[in-house]
């Protein structure tokens, strides 16, 4: 098949998005499809630019971060675009990519599938914050039904996330087709080395976030937890792995509770070069986001044999399963510290759920097996509509 990737993010910009677009497109060229994708452009190359169409985009006030392409700009590729002949349009993000996907597939004549990789409903406020909580669920809800039903299909990354978009109003043909996990999230890596590097001491607990620290990740709630974990375990270390829009709060939140010495905030990491390490180096992942459409990091994080403690919330759910790599816990951080402690302070047990979470990530999450049911899906979608 020949398939048109559209997203308002790509690499340089690190997000889960991006890590799930990189994930199915070489899958998909190894399978002997072609992928194009067209992205912004952030001013800086990226390892592999030959399949992506860069746009000229422009920043966004609220989320420095992040670009919003040129629509305009990316019209006048239609020319070029057609000589392609797609079988497909899929879009993976609901600004400027959405719109611009729906233009290109009426203009080519040609299906288009959606991604809904993000849960806004529980975003939207964290960054619109003069608008009322409930309002800006309530428009969330909104955008996300008329967008979902503009499209011929829509790809959840999880049921649970699906659910809510039925319960939305959603009515598009719909397929779950979860983001797997590439070959190199398995590969050895050295975690003391990480530990050596970032002046971890070997013996020291450790527990460890990694993703983007944003005020959706609820990562206020590992501190606070965190509080209650060191009243048993005093020289507990939290690493902090990513970057966003939220460190400044939380800095501020851990100069407040007195946790300077107990967390470690060391930005983002190459994930070809340091993120398995990083991995590795932990005794136990934690991950408290209650609105994840999947929980990627969590796979990460077992891949490399770290039992994870996190909240089944949304599209968690789909991922967790109490002994299989991962211990449960509810949105008390009281109950949540217990848990963690349980395993800093019993490293048989520890030892025992990291190899559990290692098996049940090799054999249930691969990459090939996701990207075959992707193009299994849009094989029915091109041939229904």
């Amino acid at each position: 098949m020949k398939i048109l990737f559209i997203s308002d993010v790509y690499f340089p910009r690190i997000n889960g998005v991006s890590t799930s677009i990189r994930t199915f497109v070489k899958q998909m060229q190894d399978m002997g499809h072609t992928v194009h994708l067209i992205a912004p452009e952030y001013g800086i190359k990226t390892e592999d630019e030959a399949w992506i169409k860069r746009i000229p985009a422009r920043s966004i006030y609220f989320d420095p971060e992040d670009k919003l392409m040129k629509y305009g700009v990316a019209l006048d590729n239609l020319i070029s675009l057609r000589k392609e002949k797609y079988d497909i349009i899929h879009i993976h993000t609901p600004f400027v990519a959405h719109y611009l996907g729906l233009k290109l597939a009426h203009l080519l004549d040609v299906p288009c599938v959606e991604t809904y990789h993000t849960f806004f409903e529980d975003y939207l406020h964290h960054y619109l914050p003069f608008i009322p909580k409930g309002i800006a669920k309530s428009i969330a809800r909104q955008i996300s039904r008329r967008q979902c039903n503009a499209v011929d299909a829509i790809v959840a990354p999880s049921q649970p996330m699906l659910d809510v978009l039925r319960q939305y109003g959603v009515k598009s043909k719909a397929e779950v087709v979860p983001t797997g996990l590439q070959a190199h999230s398995f590969a050895k890596a050295d975690g003391a080395a990480f530990r050596a590097k970032y002046g971890i001491a070997a013996d020291r607990p450790m527990g460890l976030f990694v993703g983007r620290v944003a005020f959706e990740k609820n990562i206020g709630f590992l501190l606070q937890m965190w509080v209650d974990l060191i009243k048993k375990q005093p020289n507990a270390l939290l690493v902090v792995a990513g970057e966003g829009p939220a460190e400044a709060s939380l800095h501020a939140l851990s100069k407040e509770l007195n946790l300077e010495d107990n967390i470690k905030f060391i930005g983002y990491l190459d994930r070809n070069t340091e993120l398995n390490a990083c991995y590795q180096s932990a005794d136990v992942f934690v991950f408290s986001s209650l609105s994840e459409t999947q929980g990627l990091v969590l796979l990460e994080a077992m891949a490399q044999a770290t039992p994870v403690v996190a909240i089944a919330e949304l599209g968690t759910k789909s991922i967790l399963i109490e002994g299989e790599g991962a211990l449960i816990a509810p949105h008390d951080q009281v109950i949540f510290a217990d848990k963690v402690y349980a395993l800093l302070s019993d490293q048989a047990r520890r030892d025992a759920l990291g190899k559990a979470a290692y098996q049940y990530a090799k054999a249930r999450w691969t990459d090939k097996a996701q990207a075959e049911r992707m193009i299994h899906f849009y094989t029915d979608v091109t041939t229904s509509i």
